[in-house]
């Protein structure tokens, strides 16, 4: 191989890796513990559908794939043995957290796409404070993956791993 094919090459391969950023650490304000909670209030989201697609031999190849935020929120502490309330009650306020869940924010990880932040919060029903938040990046094939990649990191840095 010549010297100029060298260049090109090392050239490709430096801007494919400074393109490929990691993901930034999930992050977690902690004020209080989820642990003394047994039920969780989360505040509805809206479903998300993204797609994506590719066309091979003229022909157009598509998927789409839908996410709500709440549902994967919901599915993870349940998992954890917390119980779901559809509204507020108030003789369980005492042990009842709200979720508030936002997208906070994208970043751009150069020519292959873009991350998605997410933020959520846990809110203690009887004092309306903040018990904890968490923030965490995703980045899939699709928003909905992002979605809910960032969901999971997020939920990962709270919850405490069970062995």
């Amino acid at each position: 191989m010549n010297t100029p094919s060298k260049l090109i090459g090392l050239l490709i391969i430096s801007i494919w890796v400074s393109s490929c950023k990691s993901l930034r650490p999930a992050t977690a304000i902690k004020n209080g513990s989820i642990n003394s909670y047994k039920y969780i209030y989360v505040t509805p989201t809206n479903s998300l559908t993204s797609g994506s697609g590719a066309t091979i031999n003229r022909q157009y190849y598509s998927s789409s794939k839908t996410v709500n935020p709440s549902d994967v929120i919901i599915g993870i502490f349940l998992k954890e043995g917390l119980i779901r309330l559809p509204e507020l009650k108030p003789e369980f306020a005492n042990e009842t957290l709200i979720v508030n869940y936002g997208e906070s924010g994208r970043r751009n990880t150069g020519m292959f796409g873009y991350t998605i932040e997410v933020t959520i919060q846990f809110i203690s029903a009887t004092t309306s404070s903040l018990v904890c938040s968490c923030t965490a990046e995703g980045q899939g094939s699709t928003e909905a993956d992002d979605i809910r990649q960032a969901i999971t990191r997020c939920l990962n840095e709270l919850i405490p791993r069970r062995n």
